[in-house]
């Protein structure tokens, strides 16, 4: 069994001879995923037992959560079902944050629902934990007597690598320092069916994106960045250790029914505008506090000129003003990034309940907020708080009225090549907007 394999493992982070999860080994390949990789193991080891073609088969007639869970399926049979009793009840056109979030009720049928006052029992799909607070809760989770997790988890070793000299090295530096917490993650998520992510294989929310999220999903993570999976169209709320906990050990997960607002976005980026400066925007807005307990859910048509990696930087930013959460629908653009980051299956199936996975027609906001790409400028947020938006060309202007430092020493770009920037035009541009110095060939694109 498993404990027998750790026993002659050697947990070498340098050679990546790692521990085995066997929620996530695969009887079909003989391997376990890790990071990137796929490493052999043995059979003896692990105790597996071998099915016939046919069953292996059969059971992947449903849809993975993840290459990593071959054995735990998308449910969008229940969250169709949840919404519809959900919705039989309020009577309403639904928006997208509350298909998913009520679809994952604990009680759909007698749950009592009001935004901004009742609180929701939910049922989580997954968590994600960073190994600064994996460590608590792994060892609560122990302390449970549970044999196993019971949603599917994992662990994302990143948070203890301090950037001091360099990748590489400070990569060594924290596998040395951090060498004994990392076995012990290692050992604990095998035990207990976690997937881990070793030092060196990321960063959690990327590897959520990448990996884990997708449309209608919700995911609980003990990281501030969770958020950003809402640019594949879930619902990814950053926690404590105590809620992942909870949910792994399939205790119902309580949350204050959210508030909506709602951003619906017309016209298309171009120029030099970003998808940064949209949540600049609604920063600027909304304040650092006008998001608090609420969920921001972008819409309109305006979406689809935004990558699927552009909405999850709008969504991750959402922080800054206080939000739950953010929110995409679900559009070509996510089934493009599904299909090349070799999750087709389930663009496929989001495509088969897409009507779940967007907002109802005349679905009611708590507030509304409308934004036109096609007008929307540059922006830098700050200085002393990131709700003080500006768009670019106005910097210098205000930071002289505002009486604000001028002369910037810190960064300051060098002197462009003759055919443009060598570094990031926006970042030039700021720079020489605060000296009163704007280049002729950075003036076209904050006009």
């Amino acid at each position: 069994m498993i404990e027998d394999f750790l026993k002659w493992t050697e947990f070498d982070f340098d050679a990546e001879i790692l521990t085995v999860n066997p929620l996530h080994f695969s009887a079909t390949t003989g391997c376990v995923p890790f990071g990137y990789c796929l490493i052999p193991v043995p059979q003896k080891a692990l105790g597996v037992r071998q099915y016939h073609v046919a069953s292996v088969l059969c059971q992947r007639a449903e849809v993975a959560m993840s290459h990593f869970e071959p054995s735990e399926y998308i449910r969008y049979d229940l969250l169709e079902k949840n919404i519809n009793v959900v919705r039989k009840r309020l009577n309403r056109p639904l928006t997208l944050s509350e298909k998913i979030v009520y679809g994952h009720l604990d009680d759909p049928a007698h749950q009592e629902i009001e935004r901004g006052k009742t609180y929701l029992r939910l049922r989580p799909d997954r968590v994600a934990m960073q190994d600064a607070t994996a460590q608590m809760a792994m060892l609560q989770f122990i302390s449970s007597g549970l044999p196993k997790v019971a949603v599917p988890s994992t662990i994302h070793c990143d948070h203890l690598i301090e950037a001091q000299l360099g990748g590489e090295k400070d990569l060594r530096r924290a596998k040395d320092i951090n060498q004994e917490v990392y076995n012990f993650l290692a050992t604990a998520g095998a035990k207990y069916g976690v997937g881990f992510w070793r030092p060196g294989s990321g960063i959690i929310h990327q590897i959520i994106l990448e990996n884990y999220a997708y449309p209608g999903v919700l995911l609980i993570g003990t990281d501030s960045h969770t958020p950003n999976g809402g640019g594949l169209g879930g619902i990814c709320i950053g926690v404590g250790g105590a809620d992942a906990v909870d949910v792994m050990a399939g205790i119902p997960w309580e949350l204050k029914c959210p508030k909506v607002i709602g951003v619906k976005l017309t016209g298309s980026l171009s120029g030099w505008t970003s998808p940064k400066d949209v949540i600049l925007k609604v920063a600027g807005i909304l304040t650092v506090k006008g998001g608090t307990g609420a969920i921001v859910e972008y819409h309109g048509p305006g979406v689809d000129s935004i990558s699927c990696t552009g909405m999850a930087t709008i969504c991750n930013m959402g922080a800054e003003i206080g939000a739950t959460t953010s929110v995409f629908p679900y559009n070509h653009r996510m089934k493009k990034y599904l299909s090349k980051t070799g999750r087709a299956d389930i663009a496929n199936l989001a495509d088969e309940f897409k009507d779940h996975l967007v907002p109802d027609p005349g679905c009611h906001y708590d507030q509304l907020i409308e934004i036109n790409l096609s007008e929307l400028k540059p922006h830098i947020n700050g200085p002393f708080t990131p709700d003080l938006a500006h768009p670019v060309a106005e910097v210098g202007s205000v930071a002289e009225k505002e009486g604000w430092p001028l002369d910037i020493r810190v960064g300051e770009p060098p002197l462009p090549p003759t055919s443009g920037p060598a570094v990031h035009p926006g970042l030039w541009a700021v720079a020489c907007a605060y000296r009163g110095a704007l280049p002729e060939w950075t003036r076209h694109f904050l006009k």
